[in-house]
């Protein structure tokens, strides 16, 4: 198998080590993120939803900067939204917060029942500053 590029953000590799994946993996000039969370350092979830989203896309963020990017950078996202009748206007009132201006990455949003105790997820793709293309 090739080496993988993980990226790992500052403070967090326990977590990602115990939980046995990468954060995040440089491949052919993009960064692929796996999916971030509203975890506490911990990794707890944060109870109340808004301020969850806020720490996903914090911790996010830590895992962009990591490898030189920032969201700016982002291609894709995908996110995941557990009762998304119920939950998706207080997700959708947090995410310009982060997001930036237009044009924007393309999304897909998908309602799930369970997301390991957590309301929301997200990941993304990002082109790497400096790639080719």
């Amino acid at each position: 198998m090739p080496h993988r590029d993980v990226v790992f953000p500052a403070g967090r590799q326990a977590l990602y080590e115990r939980n046995r994946y990468s954060p995040a993996v440089r491949s052919n000039g993009f960064l692929f993120v796996s999916g971030q969370v509203g975890s506490r350092e911990d990794g707890s979830p944060e109870p109340d939803l808004a301020t969850q989203v806020r720490l996903a896309f914090s911790n996010l963020n830590a895992v962009l900067q990591a490898a030189g990017c920032t969201f700016d950078d982002v291609v894709d996202v995908t996110m995941f939204v557990v009762n998304p009748e119920a939950n998706f206007e207080t997700v959708w009132g947090v995410v310009p917060e982060f997001w930036g201006e237009a044009p924007h990455p393309t999304l897909t949003g998908i309602g799930v029942t369970w997301l390991y105790g957590f309301q929301f997820e997200i990941k993304v793709i990002a082109k790497l500053p400096g790639s080719a293309g």
